[in-house]
């Protein structure tokens, strides 16, 4: 019996197969991968990108025309869906576990999918809409291939649904925030899997006061107290915080009313704007890629990261002041696993919370491994470490299937 995993977004579709039993075979131990893979580039040229158990990762380019083509989330979920049965012989679907970005204030924890649920979380797409509405349709794709196979919805709020009311209130009435109408925080998986490894790699580390900064196409950074979420710099949508590839991040209010006011935008240019044309893409007038960033020569590319750091520098000072203090500050992502000159530039204000970084090791080390990147004698300690949202979607997914049994 095998656990799959499904992360649907607008531009691709992240998978992975688990075995439901750890290498000791007992309920208690985290699920084995037996394959991961993604179909990427949905909004431009598809492929399919797959690695089996203890294989390289590969990769094919998909048809966008014809027989086999895939030109949307669903034609992706099709032919994952479809492969499945020719990349793992012989196994069966027992459960699948879905990433979805918005939960409200409904589920706090993971939550077995029905129709009724599935209905709620719709309600949700308007504050997740580049999210919200394709992890719905791999739900509903999932529903349709496997029926009478446990589905069950993980939530990237959930995590964060502890917080203090000082980091989960607006200064707004509280009749909005008895509305809905707070901090949610986002990326709460990701920061689930690695306050879950930081325990394993640096228990005392962990066991304090930590900041993961979650730095990719979407971007933020949380605040961790022995584990736990204490303030997160994402909000009431995934636009808060620091700045991203697309999304403007933290943002004075006035600007909206002023583009209303005097510009006429409606609510859905400004959705587009917010969503889609700001960020590093807006500041650069080149790209949302940091990669594409960092090769550029153009001076505005380098004003575009020396804006994503200056603001990464202040949410870490933030954070550490919200936590009273810094143990641990740990980089995750796209850009936190892959780029050593992020990193860098970072940690090179925040001296004074302690912070001092091994060049070597940060220069030296690869994503594809948890690697520490402070000095030795550092008072706080730093590291690199990939996250994982499919295997804590997996690790859930198990727990599910042994409460009902």
């Amino acid at each position: 019996m095998s656990l799959l995993t499904l992360n649907a977004g607008s531009s691709s579709l992240k998978f992975a197969l688990y075995d439901e039993l750890g290498p000791r075979g007992d309920q208690d131990d985290d699920p084995v991968p037996l394959l991961a893979g993604q179909v990427a580039g949905l909004d431009a040229s598809p492929r399919l990108e797959l690695a089996l158990a203890g294989q390289a990762r590969r990769a094919q380019a998909l048809p966008r025309e014809g027989p086999g083509k895939v030109d949307d989330l669903d034609d992706a979920l099709d032919a994952v869906l479809d492969g499945l049965p020719a990349w793992a012989p012989g196994r069966v679907v027992r459960a699948v576990g879905h990433r979805v970005v918005h939960g409200g204030t409904d589920y706090a924890a993971p939550q077995v999918i029905d129709d009724a649920t599935l209905a709620a979380l719709a309600h949700l797409c308007p504050l997740a809409p580049l999210h919200q509405p394709f992890n719905l349709a791999g739900i509903r794709a999932a529903r349709a291939r496997f029926p009478g196979v446990l589905q069950l919805a993980c939530f990237d709020t959930a995590f964060h649904r502890g917080h203090p009311f000082v980091h989960d209130a607006y200064a707004l009435p509280r009749e909005l925030h008895a509305a809905g109408v707070r901090r949610y925080g986002f990326h709460g998986l990701s920061y689930a899997y690695v306050a879950r490894r930081l325990a394993r790699l640096d228990p005392q580390a962990a066991a304090g006061r930590t900041v993961v900064a979650h730095l990719g196409s979407g971007a933020s950074a949380c605040a961790l107290q022995t584990g736990s979420s204490l303030a997160s710099t994402m909000g009431f949508t995934a636009l808060d915080g620091l700045p991203m590839g697309t999304r403007p991040g933290q943002l004075d209010a006035g600007v909206l009313l002023w583009l209303i006011a005097e510009r006429g935008l409606d609510g859905e240019a400004l959705t587009d704007l917010l969503y889609r044309q700001s960020g590093l893409k807006a500041l650069s007038g080149l790209s949302a890629d940091m990669r594409t960033l960092r090769a550029s020569t153009d001076p505005r590319a380098r004003q575009a990261i020396d804006y994503f750091v200056a603001r990464l520098r202040e949410a870490v000072g933030a954070l550490a002041a919200a936590l009273g203090g810094l143990d641990a500050l740990v980089f995750t992502g796209g850009i936190g696993e892959h780029d050593a000159l992020t990193r860098a530039e970072t940690v090179a204000g925040l001296g004074f919370l302690g912070l001092t970084l091994d060049e070597t090791a940060n220069a030296t080390h690869g994503s594809v491994r948890d690697g520490l990147i402070s000095r030795a004698e550092a008072p706080v300690r730093m590291w690199v470490v990939p996250t994982d949202e499919e295997a804590e979607i997996a690790r859930h997914l198990a727990e599910a299937l042994a409460r009902a049994s």
